[in-house]
């Protein structure tokens, strides 16, 4: 067997290394919010034109006293510019300004291909759901754990499963938030609605990967008699490859959606990517080593 469990001290030191450094970014540089958030006005425009730069575009739109505006190339030749809440008139201005010092012939065009408006108010209540959502989702995690593992509440508190989870969880969210605190400074990535999407769809997808393995616990417990920490390790090592081969062919389809999904989806994926090898690791080397040492430590 794989000594997993005998060596938890290892991944705990490890996992508080990663976690102070995302805690750390957070505090520091905190989240670069996108306008689902902030509100604002979101424009994506694809330029055909070789001079065509953040520069340029900045010095043309400086015109039109638009205030701050962010402007970010995602792609070849697409501009997103992103601005305070403008309305319809102030719109065609941007557009007309960026065609008349853009389209110098046939060749050269300018083509908006997104225009979002959110206003404070909505990116406000936007942000309070997102938070009630995550919060609700982990209270109906730990209640779901602490119901399925009931039976072997003889032996372990079946709750010790369902906290055990959560603080896994926990150290998965945080490792997602780190990363795209460092992306926001470092590259200008922003957080928007479905950043939300994927934080909750990483808390399904690691819970259900730690109650596999908490779910051959249950069994063997019930099953055997014996030391606790080697019913665990022998479970956690029952179920390695199984979480490994699983982990590995979902990052390959992500992997694929990130190389050729577009701009629109890339930081999604980003995240889905961070959150789902957070999650195998924690699943396997966070999990279930907690669940030993708070026994350890009753006992």
């Amino acid at each position: 067997m794989i000594p997993i469990i005998k060596y938890r001290k290892i991944w705990f030191i490890l996992s508080s290394l990663i976690l102070t450094i995302s805690i750390i970014s957070i505090i520091l540089f905190q989240f670069n919010l996108g306008i689902d958030f902030t509100g604002g006005t979101l424009m994506e425009v694809k330029i055909n034109n070789s001079n065509a730069d953040i520069a340029k575009i900045k010095e043309v739109l400086n015109y039109l006293d638009l205030g701050d505006i962010t402007i970010q190339k995602s792609e070849e030749q697409i501009f997103l510019i992103r601005l305070k809440n403008i309305k319809e008139a102030k719109h065609q201005e941007i557009i007309n300004i960026l065609k008349n010092e853009f389209n110098q012939n046939e060749n050269e065009t300018v083509e908006e291909s997104r225009f979002e408006t959110i206003g404070p108010t909505v990116g406000k209540e936007l942000k309070s759901k997102a938070v009630v959502a995550v919060l609700l989702v982990i209270v109906c995690i730990i209640l779901y754990v602490a119901w399925v593992f009931r039976k072997v509440s003889g032996k372990i508190s079946s709750w010790k499963f369902g906290v055990s989870a959560i603080l896994a969880l926990f150290h998965d969210v945080l490792i997602v938030l780190g990363v795209f605190s460092l992306l926001g400074h470092f590259m200008g990535v922003e957080i928007n609605s479905m950043f939300v999407i994927a934080i909750l769809t990483v808390l399904g997808y690691s819970v259900n990967d730690t109650i596999v393995v908490f779910d051959r616990i249950r069994y063997n417990i019930l099953k055997e008699s014996g030391d606790f920490e080697y019913l665990v390790e022998k479970s956690v090592n029952s179920t390695f490859v199984r979480s490994i081969n699983t982990s590995f062919t979902t990052l390959i389809v992500l992997l694929a959606l990130y190389l050729f999904g577009g701009t629109t989806i890339e930081w999604f994926v980003m995240a889905l990517i961070v959150g789902i090898v957070a999650g195998t690791y924690s699943s396997i080397f966070i999990a279930s080593p907690i669940l030993v040492a708070w026994e350890k430590r009753k006992k």
